[in-house]
């Protein structure tokens, strides 16, 4: 039976072993990767070999907290269990791509499911292809970002391609959560509205604030990463199971930096034919 080892952060045995079979340069080894054969190709033509597929899973109980019915306010309890259940599953997917000395990972994916085994139960999952560079970056240095740790992306292979085309490098996928609870209308509200077109003010208003403290979050880790900027960002809303007047807010996004200092963006040039 596998069982977990804190020397490999969380990594079990049974993955090591597969990690282990994965190794470059191992005789008869052979590469997994969840990435589509148009991807896979773009990869390789921005000059990086997928090593193998890697994943981190994290159940967790996610605990209660009380809210004021007629007030608006973020559950902190509730947004720190969701934030660290996914950083459990994202740190356990990076420490299997520096166990096979890859690089980064490519085309993650981040998914939660519920589970039976209780109604505030859920798993989170985090799954990608650790990839390895031919080369080191254009000045000479590392692919890896400024806390030595394979970089991670959610972006498209073909997104990937061009990005590295364009004189920039991933750091890392850096995410912002928030769950909110907004707070009920008093009913005398609600009658004054009907037959009305009006807005709801405390409904926009506490939408408004969650979404905002996600997106902060998102972009305090991209500073953390000395980041340039944030791709590919994708905001969503989950209600998972805490009733219809809670929401999480989910803001995630790839970091990245240029890989010069002094780089730029070259623009295609126009050519004109004058005909006669």
């Amino acid at each position: 039976m596998s069982t977990f080892d804190p020397t490999t952060q969380g990594i079990p045995a049974d993955a090591m072993r597969r990690l282990a079979e994965l190794q470059p340069g191992r005789p008869g080894s052979i590469f997994t990767s969840d990435l589509s054969v148009n991807e896979f190709l773009l990869v390789r033509e921005a000059g990086f070999k997928p090593i193998g597929l890697v994943l981190g899973s994290s159940i967790y109980h996610v605990g209660m907290q009380m809210s004021r019915w007629s007030q608006n306010q973020e559950l902190g309890t509730l947004s720190q269990a969701m934030y660290h259940a996914r950083e459990l599953a994202m740190s356990r997917m990076q420490a299997e791509a520096a166990a096979l000395n890859a690089d980064g990972i490519v085309g993650v994916r981040l998914s939660v499911e519920a589970r039976e085994f209780g109604a505030d139960v859920v798993e989170f999952i985090a799954i990608g292809t650790a990839v390895k560079a031919d080369a080191p970056t254009p000045d000479g240095g590392s692919w890896r970002n400024n806390k030595g740790q394979p970089f991670t992306s959610d972006l498209s292979g073909q997104d990937f391609w061009t990005l590295i085309r364009a004189g920039y490098a991933p750091l890392g996928m850096t995410m912002g959560t928030c769950v909110y609870h907004i707070a009920h209308q008093r009913m005398s509200s609600v009658l004054s509205n009907i037959g009305r077109n009006v807005e709801i003010e405390q409904f926009t208003q506490a939408l408004y604030d969650a979404r905002e403290l996600a997106m902060a979050r998102m972009q305090a880790e991209a500073e953390a990463l000395h980041a340039e900027g944030i791709v590919g960002v994708q905001l969503s809303a989950h209600n998972h199971r805490w009733g219809h007047h809670t929401t999480e807010f989910f803001a995630i996004g790839t970091a990245v930096r240029p890989l010069r200092p002094d780089h730029t963006i070259e623009r295609p040039t126009m050519v004109l034919s004058l005909d006669g």
